[in-house]
C-alpha cells in the first residue's frame, strides 16, 4: 500500500512540475509577443485545458481522431514554448509569424474545446434508452407469413398455357408455308424454332393448329 501510495506521489509531484515549468514559459512567450497583463496568464490555462479536454476524450474511447489531433496540436504549443524560452528565441525580437499564432491561439483552442466537449456521441446507456422508448411507444408491426408455395403439379395435370390468338394466327401462316413447301404439315419442335419460342408453348400452338 505504501509502495503503491509513493508511486502515485512520485507521478503527481512530477505532473506539478512540469505543469509550472510549461505554464511558466507559456506566460513568457506570452508575453514576449505583446500579450501583457492578465492576458499572458490566460494563455496557458487555455492550452493546459484543450491538453485536458483531449486527453479525456481519449480515455472515453471515442472520436479518438479527433482527439488525438487537438492533443498533438495543443502539445505542441507547450513544448513549442519549452522550446522557444530554452535560448532558442530572441525574447527582445519575436518574429511577426509567433506573434500571429500567438493572437490566433484562442479561436483555435475555443473551436477544439467546443468540438471535444459537445459533440461526444451517444452512449450505449442512452442507445439503450431511445430503444426501450421506442419500443414503449410503438407496436412491433406484424410479420406475416410468406405464403405457401402450391405442390408443383404434374404435367398430366397442368393447366393448359394460354396461347396469344395473334401468335396462332402468326403460326398458322408459317404451317401453311411450311406444308406448301414440303407436303407435310409441321411439328412442335420446327414450329418451335420457326417462331423462337419454349417447348411448351410451341406444342400448346401446335395442338391448336
Amino acid at each position: 500500500m505504501r509502495a503503491h501510495l509513493a508511486r502515485i506521489d512520485a507521478v503527481l509531484v512530477q505532473a506539478l512540475i512540469a505543469a509550472a515549468l510549461s505554464f511558466a514559459h507559456i506566460h513568457d512567450i506570452a508575453m514576449a509577443a505583446g500579450q501583457d497583463g492578465w492576458k499572458a496568464w490566460a494563455y496557458p490555462i487555455s492550452v493546459d485545458l484543450l491538453l485536458v479536454a483531449a486527453w479525456r476524450r481519449l480515455r472515453s474511447g471515442t472520436a479518438k481522431a479527433a482527439a488525438w489531433c487537438w492533443f498533438v496540436i495543443a502539445l505542441t504549443a507547450s513544448l513549442g514554448a519549452n522550446v522557444a524560452t530554452a535560448g532558442l528565441l530572441d525574447m527582445t525580437d519575436v518574429p511577426a509569424w509567433l506573434r500571429i499564432l500567438v493572437a490566433g491561439w484562442p479561436a483555435v483552442a475555443f473551436l477544439g474545446g467546443t468540438l471535444l466537449a459537445h459533440s461526444a456521441p451517444k452512449t450505449a446507456t442512452e442507445e439503450n434508452g431511445t430503444e426501450l422508448i421506442d419500443d414503449q411507444g410503438h407496436e412491433p408491426e406484424a410479420r406475416s407469413d410468406p405464403p405457401a408455395q402450391p405442390a408443383t403439379e404434374s404435367p398430366s395435370l397442368a393447366s393448359p398455357i394460354p396461347v396469344p390468338v395473334a401468335l396462332v394466327d402468326h403460326a398458322r401462316k408459317v404451317a401453311a408455308e411450311h406444308h406448301t413447301r414440303t407436303g407435310a404439315p409441321i411439328d412442335a419442335p420446327t414450329l418451335r424454332t420457326r417462331l423462337g419460342v419454349p417447348a411448351p408453348l410451341a406444342e400448346a400452338i401446335a395442338a391448336r393448329l
